[in-house]
């Protein structure tokens, strides 16, 4: 009996001494949770059910040079119903009210939302949606509503925004508006202005609390942001609405009409370097046309002949030889190395001057000028072609500026045919907006400027940042050289192979190219042709530089050349912005007297008072058209009524004599 008591003492012993371990491993536990741990644990209750969430802050807008929205930051919000958050009572006095009111604006009948509304406080639905996609003014509204309008907490009211970035003007100039986005891998990425201006553009987020209600379910936990989001600084862009309309709808009537595989036209200011028009439009597999890529800034290819500007400028700086220089196209066909240039005109032109063979861009007439004055120096020519920046990118803004290839002496790939072939516009790359860089220096006395998109930076009515013109050469040739050159331009509208395209009323100038695209590659199966017109108008006193460039335009009626296919783009525009832009010109000096005139007026005047000694006949004359003519025969005129003449107190032939009194009585 003993030992079994003893025994079970010893148990006893044992349990108690578990316990109290136990106890003091639980106590430990809770005492390293409560001083150790406490703040770490603390910490992820509190970011499991309270979070501060980012209020995205609405980006600036961008604008047309003119004023217009291209585009812009539209808030766009969400509403919800946590059905538990109102009491009993406060439930049932509004919710017939609110049903009422969200019919007014949603669209649906009462009936509809109370059942819904009803339902969702049935199932302590805290989460209930109750509409999207809203714009801020039906927001406001509904927030005024009965229950929502007190509050998260009292009327159960959840309101989500978010921020959505919309294009007024439409799909117009898109690419080069462009756009800032994270990809699905969440890379930040983006193009255009949007992208190239998005740290002036995007403002400072905000944070809001919010709180953990159901499982992926958050709602404010106060009506008021925690840091309330800035908004970013508006972009005044270079472009102008009327231009830019102009433009787009010239490239796609040519495209269409030439069932073209893509293409691009820009339009520059050409004294700013400022780009008031670009579209660059692509064909989808459904036939239409849309804003692809920037084809203009991305684009490099061979050029062709407008790249023949380069030739006529380095030998005419370099005086090897003349405008006026003879050179015989040779039956149209000259070869150097075993391969040959040919003119597009069967036979060639005889015997013409240089400047005549860029007129009517004869590749055999440029070829033999450049080939001949640099084939022993090629080093001095291409330093023309690089002084001219061809060899370089422009440093547009813009991301994925296209690269030039300008071939150099010193190259390992550099052939015996580099040169010729480079004096007609092959085996060398530049973009679009690069040749119209070179154009536009031309029209500007010889000034290289940077294009630019973007003239300032604003925050309301205040600027920010004013982007000046930004030179890249301050002369590409001498006075000499550009009068000739300018010269020349003009002759190939007025007589060369831009005839066509020629206006004895309105001046232009500028040079067609044509150039054969892939006509290496697969045996010749993949050749195209890149038609091409690149000019400046007016000739005389240039405003504006142009550049038109279509890829691929059918081939079928033999017409793929430049100046049937862009240069009818480059008129269209031209002459439109012309008569259909508002005139923005100031008169001067209006009262200010011309000799000329006014001895004109006198003569016209003294052989009228001469001429008239009798009363006219001024019965069924508008009243006003009455009046000024007696009074321009020095007599004085008393009107009764209103209208036309219907009785004169002087009747028609009787003498007039100076300053008498004639009544006219109007009906």
């Amino acid at each position: 009996m003993a030992i079994d008591d003893k025994n079970i003492s010893y148990r006893i012993y044992l349990v108690a001494f578990a316990i109290l371990f136990m106890a003091f491993l639980i106590a430990f536990k809770l005492t390293n949770i409560q001083w150790v741990e406490g703040a770490y644990y603390r910490q992820l209750a509190k970011e499991r059910t309270v979070r501060n969430f980012v209020i995205p802050a609405n980006k600036g807008n961008v604008y047309s040079s003119d004023g217009s929205l291209l585009a812009t930051s539209i808030p766009n919000y969400v509403i919800r119903f946590d059905a538990k958050a109102p009491k009993r009572e406060v439930f049932e006095d509004n919710v017939k009210l609110l049903s009422d009111s969200l019919a007014t604006v949603l669209g649906k009948p009462s009936s509809w939302y109370l059942n819904e509304l009803r339902k969702a406080r049935a199932t302590n639905n805290r989460y209930y949606l109750v509409a999207r996609d809203l714009s801020y003014t039906d927001y406001m509204k509904i927030k005024g509503f009965p229950l929502f309008k007190l509050g998260a907490y009292k009327g159960g009211i959840i309101v989500e925004q978010k921020t959505v970035r919309e294009h007024p003007i439409g799909k117009i100039a898109e690419r080069t508006i462009g756009y800032e986005r994270t990809s699905s891998n969440g890379q930040e990425e983006g193009r255009g202005i949007e992208w190239a201006y998005k740290d002036y553009l995007n403002g400072k987020d905000g944070k809001i609390l919010k709180q953990k209600i159901a499982k992926g379910q958050w709602k404010p936990i106060r009506d008021v942001n925690e840091v309330d989001p800035q908004d970013g600084y508006d972009v005044i862009s270079t472009i102008d609405v009327n231009i830019q309309d102009i433009a787009h709808h010239a490239l796609l009537k040519q495209l269409e009409d030439y069932e073209a595989d893509h293409g691009c036209v820009v339009v520059m200011e050409t004294k700013t370097g400022h780009i008031k028009a670009i579209s660059n439009l692509g064909r989808g597999s459904d036939g239409t046309y849309y804003e692809t890529t920037n084809y203009a800034v991305t684009e490099s290819h061979e050029p062709g002949s407008t790249f023949k500007l380069v030739d006529l400028m380095a030998i005419l700086e370099d005086k090897v030889a003349d405008t006026s220089t003879v050179y015989d196209t040779h039956g149209g066909v000259v070869k150097y190395y075993g391969r040959s240039v040919r003119d597009s005109h069967t036979g060639g032109y005889g015997k013409i001057s240089l400047g005549r063979g860029f007129e009517l861009s004869s590749n055999t007439v440029l070829v033999q000028a450049v080939y001949n004055n640099y084939k022993n120096n090629p080093s001095k020519f291409v330093d023309h072609v690089n002084s001219y920046g061809l060899n370089k990118k422009l440093n547009m803004d813009f991301k994925g500026e296209g690269r030039p290839f300008i071939p150099q002496p010193s190259d390992k790939n550099w052939s015996s045919i580099s040169l010729p072939w480079m004096a007609f516009g092959y085996g060398v790359s530049v973009t679009p907006m690069q040749t119209l860089a070179l154009y536009n220096a031309v029209a500007n006395n010889g000034v290289m400027i940077k294009p630019r998109f973007v003239s300032e930076i604003k925050e309301w009515n205040r600027t920010i940042k004013k982007m000046g013109v930004e030179v890249i050469n301050p002369k590409i040739c001498s006075n000499e050289t550009l009068s000739k050159v300018r010269a020349v331009l003009e002759n190939v509208v007025k007589r060369g192979t831009a005839s066509k395209l020629y206006s004895k009323d309105f001046s232009m100038a500028g040079k067609t190219g044509t150039a054969a695209v892939n006509y290496s590659k697969d045996g010749g199966s993949g050749k195209y042709y890149a038609s091409s017109f690149v000019g400046y108008f007016p000739a005389d006193k240039p405003k504006y530089s142009c550049i038109i460039v279509v890829h691929k335009p059918s081939t079928v009626n033999n017409n793929y050349y430049g100046a049937d296919v862009a240069g009818p783009v480059f008129k269209r525009i031209a002459q439109k912005i012309f008569t259909d832009i508002p005139s923005t010109n100031e008169i001067k000096n209006l009262n200010r007297k011309i000799p000329k005139q006014e001895d004109n007026y006198n003569t016209y005047y003294a052989k009228m008072q001469k001429g008239r000694k009798a009363m006219p006949n001024v019965k069924g004359m508008p009243g006003m058209d009455a009046i000024a003519l007696l009074e321009n025969l020095d007599v004085k005129v008393k009107v009764v009524g209103m209208g036309k003449v219907k009785s004169q107190s002087l009747q028609a032939g009787e003498n007039l004599v100076k300053n008498t009194t004639i009544t006219l009585e109007l009906l």
